[in-house]
């Protein structure tokens, strides 16, 4: 015992829990340094020697067209079957010169946004029904889960005796491409609500209306954005399919005037436009993600 009697106070906060870390065997970790600290992740994101994130991402894609280009030059790969980057590039201006390629992108584009806006609209509604009502999910979820089980060319014969080959047909395989993911996020998002939330908001007396605006919307937030993200890309994917059928504009119809004309270069070049648009609208749609989503305090995958 210490002189005088005195008791000494056992450690308390960060001291104590540094004396624990330092007491296990094998252990040696600093509590005040960790980095789950707050704000220690924007610390360390803004470290001196790390390189930006764009200059990140567009490592990869540099080193492949640089090891392209040079596959092809160095006669590695025929260029009929691989064209060299900057034949693609060249294929692009003169499709710029021409006055076609702005025709293409801006068809294709409202195609997508026309399928999206209706297919996401339905499935917002019908999945927030299902979310929140289990005679809805009783009765819909068999049949929706079959429905998305099925490829989205199935759907061409049946869209075509339907509607016709005009515009009305495309627009609406996009919109059954978009619609079932943003229907699985929604209704998931909704039903994954925490039952603490909801009991809370009763005992304050919150009604339905103030109920579903200030806890369900706000807690299924999140899962219902990252529908949104992955349905805009199945849009995409499926304008291809739409455009592959029969249309003299859009990107689809570049892959498909490329494979007839047996030129690679025009088909890569459809093919990274379709890239570089995929990533714009996703980029976009990340970027109201993390607007609608900026009172969350998330670990972000930073150490």
């Amino acid at each position: 015992m210490p002189k005088g009697g005195a008791v000494p106070k056992p450690a308390s906060g960060i001291a104590a829990a540094r004396c624990d870390c330092a007491s296990a065997p094998g252990v040696d970790v600093d509590v005040a340094a960790s980095p789950f600290r707050h704000g220690a992740r924007r610390a360390a994101a803004s470290a001196p020697w790390r390189l930006p994130t764009w200059l990140l991402g567009a490592a990869l894609p540099v080193a492949t067209l640089a090891l392209a280009e040079a596959a092809v030059r160095l006669g590695w790969i025929a260029p009929n079957l691989l064209p060299a980057p900057s034949d693609v590039a060249e294929a692009l201006t003169q499709m710029v010169r021409d006055g076609v390629l702005a025709q293409h992108i801006v068809a294709s584009t409202l195609r997508v946004a026309a399928g999206f806006a209706l297919g996401a609209a339905l499935a917002v509604l019908l999945g927030a029904l299902v979310g929140l009502s289990g005679f809805a999910a009783a009765l819909l979820t068999p049949s929706f889960q079959a429905l998305r089980a099925i490829p989205s060319l199935a759907w061409v014969p049946l869209l075509l005796l339907w509607l016709g080959i005009d515009e009305a047909s495309k627009v609406a395989l996009i919109a059954i491409g978009a619609f079932f993911p943003v229907y699985m996020g929604v209704s998931a998002g909704f039903r994954d609500v925490d039952r603490k939330l909801v009991e809370v908001a009763r005992l304050r007396g919150l009604g339905r209306v103030a109920l579903a605006r200030r806890v369900l919307l706000p807690a299924a937030l999140p899962s219902v954005l990252t529908g949104l993200r992955n349905g805009l890309s199945l849009a995409w994917m499926f304008m291809v399919a739409a455009e592959l059928i029969a249309a003299s504009r859009g990107l689809g119809y570049l892959l498909t005037d490329g494979r007839e004309t047996g030129r690679a270069d025009l088909v890569m070049a459809a093919i990274v436009l379709l890239a570089v648009l995929g990533k714009l609208s996703d980029g976009a749609m990340a970027a109201v993600e993390r607007r609608a989503l900026r009172w969350r305090d998330s670990f972000g995958g930073a150490t």
